[in-house]
């Protein structure tokens, strides 16, 4: 009991234990965060008014009431072209060295999601006036207006931004001037905007219904498979990958995949067939065989070429493999 007793020793004690709950809580999954995160090809990093909009928009509150998450769910389709992947958030830093206000995925939608807020409303205009009251373009909104950030001017200076409002909701004489600080919260929202993946086609989709499985497919005759290389490209490239190792945060690499090692076939053609959800690690994969119609043969090539591709060794299939097994996958789980 000396140790409760001597306040040098309980004092050490508790910060060595906040220290090291510290870096298994947060610093450990943080590295590992960003060490399998990566932004999309196509990825652009905020402007400087971008950024500085940003810490208005935490300031101002705006974080209570938006989120910034499309969810794998059919009512979220209005948010965005598709559901959210990690990679949408791999881009984004620290605030700065004392603040990590980052990723502003919000937890309430009192007001709509603004995941894509610039590409559905990319009028400055329409935000500015927006942003000084919401009546005048929503009239059931309940938004609070930001009259702070705009100024009532005898007559406005050159390079100033004008704004047009009507005349039950002006305040005073003169003109209405949006300050740099809400140009700057606005250059914020246009520049939430979803990037488009590689492949538009090969976008995780929402929890539509699935198209089912074909079960009496019949088996090809024994002649040649076509070009492996080239079906794989046309199919499956723009997201796993000339390389086979995909993208972090919204692909799973082929290259090393257990499942395409695997000695068993069924479970790589039941994912092929019926598509993929390996969330939360990755995006949906859609149903590519069934969704292309593509033939046993086709299957098949496409297969040998991730078994046999970028270092990985597993044993070929065949067309005739894979129309009996279209059959046998149906019961296969892969979600």
């Amino acid at each position: 009991m000396h140790f409760f007793d001597n306040h040098h020793k309980l004092f050490g004690g508790a910060l060595g234990l906040f220290l090291v709950l510290t870096a298994f809580v947060a610093v450990i999954p943080a590295i590992k965060n960003e060490r399998d995160n990566a932004p999309l090809p196509g990825s652009e990093p905020p402007s400087d008014d971008a950024r500085r909009g940003k810490a208005l928009f935490v300031a101002n509150g705006c974080v209570a009431c938006h989120t910034q998450q499309v969810r794998n769910v059919d009512m979220d389709k209005m948010w965005g072209e598709r559901p959210g992947l990690p990679a949408d958030y791999a881009l984004i830093g620290r605030t700065d060295f004392w603040r990590n206000t980052a990723t502003l995925m919000g937890t309430e939608r009192t007001g709509p999601d603004l995941t894509s807020a610039g590409a559905r409303q990319p009028s400055k205009e329409w935000n500015l006036v927006h942003l000084y009251n919401p009546r005048i373009v929503v009239q059931e909104s309940i938004m609070p207006s930001y009259p702070w950030l705009f100024e009532w001017k005898p007559e406005a200076a050159d390079g100033e931004t004008l704004l047009n409002v009507p005349d039950r909701f002006r305040k005073s004489a003169g003109v209405l001037i949006a300050t740099p600080e809400a140009l700057q919260l606005v250059a914020y929202l246009q520049s939430l905007k979803q990037t488009a993946l590689p492949d538009p086609a090969a976008a995780p989709a929402f929890l539509y219904p699935k198209a089912e499985t074909p079960t009496n497919v019949a088996a090809p005759a024994p002649d040649a498979l076509p070009d492996g290389k080239a079906w794989y490209a046309t199919h499956c490239q723009a997201c796993h990958q000339e390389n086979g190792e995909g993208l972090k945060g919204a692909f799973p690499p082929l290259k090393g995949s257990k499942i395409v090692l695997d000695s068993d076939p069924k479970m790589m053609l039941a994912i092929i067939m019926k598509g993929y959800d390996a969330k939360p690690e990755f995006g949906i994969m859609p149903a590519v065989g069934t969704n292309a119609n593509l033939k046993p043969e086709e299957i098949a090539a496409i297969m040998n070429h991730e078994r046999t591709s970028w270092g990985n060794n597993a044993s070929r299939v065949t067309a005739e493999d894979v129309a009996r097994l279209i059959g046998a996958i149906k019961e296969i789980p892969v979600q």
